[in-house]
């Protein structure tokens, strides 16, 4: 089969499109024909390497996998070749308490496609079939592999963890990115007041197309101040933060006393400074988040299906194009998820 994989870590240039042997599935396991994945800076963050961090070499990239079913395994009754299938990014072990109480991601097992676990920039992946997901054909391949980790992550964060309630006021980041994108929606469809940040005239009105009430423009302005002001100095109840340092001290002027900021990525460093008396005098919560499980991905699912939730994409390349999806994504020019059609 074909595959873009590296067989070591570094720059865009280790990306190779090449021959891999086709994946051999289990009794328990499903084989999908990928027809499109999507990319997540996950990727990036895989592909240059993470400290104390290993993954399988040679090593194929990609969480948001979609496609057909190829074959079977022996044990597998729910699925047949040629069902049109979501591959679930988590990886779970299915036994242990955090698995049995929805929270996927605290398991000690737990792995990501494309991170731990080979991924979609592949013509098949193989799959347990816990984490084969029946779709319909109300989107588009690429329209699908643009939901499961950004929607995902976006709800952990906002609904599950954030507790994000009808007429509280939200701050988003970077509206234009696939997460960026989704959380805007998610908050939307929770009743908040949406205030999000993104760069240039074109990419603050699609954030108002998605439900934004208030755009910013970060390379313009101070969001700070400026969320200041929409709040008449009071402050957002939460921060919808994966920026890291750049943003991080900012984020903090924008909470209001009592309030809370959600955190799932570090796009800019994995390092930042606190106040911490700051942080007990305003009573602020700062709250981890990590992906999310299968039955909020199977919610999420299920409010696209009927409509409340669409995919956002930006562009779609070629398989063989990897290393230049991915460098779009480098230089933030996307509105939305860049796709592979496999």
């Amino acid at each position: 089969m074909k595959a873009v994989v590296f067989y070591e870590h570094g720059g865009l240039d280790k990306l190779l499109y090449t021959d891999m042997e086709k994946p051999k599935i289990s009794p328990y396991e499903v084989l999908v024909k990928i027809q499109a994945c999507a990319l997540n800076h996950l990727d990036i963050w895989v592909r240059q390497g993470l400290p104390g961090i290993d993954v399988p070499m040679p090593h194929i990239l990609g969480s948001d996998s979609v496609g057909e079913v190829a074959e079977v395994g022996m044990e597998v009754k729910n699925f047949r070749p040629g069902d049109r299938v979501i591959i679930a990014p988590g990886v779970r072990c299915r036994k242990c308490v955090y698995c049995n109480t929805n929270n996927d991601s605290m398991c000690n097992s737990f792995k990501i496609m494309g991170f731990q676990v080979q991924g979609g920039y592949a013509e098949f992946v193989k799959a347990h079939v816990d984490n084969i997901i029946p779709v319909s054909q109300k989107l588009s391949f690429e329209e699908w592999a643009s939901i499961p980790l950004v929607f995902l992550t976006a709800w952990h964060m906002l609904i599950t963890r954030g507790q994000l309630k009808p007429g509280e006021s939200v701050l988003i980041h970077a509206a234009g990115s696939g997460i960026g994108s989704a959380a805007i929606q998610i908050a939307r469809l929770a009743g908040a007041h949406v205030i999000t940040t993104a760069r240039g005239k074109e990419k603050l009105e699609k954030a108002k197309q998605l439900g934004a009430d208030e755009v910013v423009d970060y390379s313009k302005e101070n969001y700070a101040e400026r969320v200041r002001l929409i709040t008449n100095n009071k402050g957002v109840d939460l921060v919808f933060e994966h920026i890291g340092p750049d943003t991080w001290e900012k984020n903090l002027q924008c909470i209001v006393k009592g309030g809370r900021m959600v955190v799932c990525g570090a796009t800019s460093g994995p390092t930042t400074n606190i106040d911490i008396r700051f942080l007990f005098m305003k009573q602020h919560a700062i709250i981890g988040c990590y992906m999310g499980s299968k039955k909020e991905l199977l919610d999420v699912l299920n409010l696209v299906e009927l409509g409340k939730l669409k995919p956002v994409i930006d562009s779609i390349f070629p398989l063989k194009e990897a290393s230049v999806a991915q460098q779009k994504m480098l230089q933030r020019e996307n509105f939305g998820k860049i796709v592979l059609k496999i």
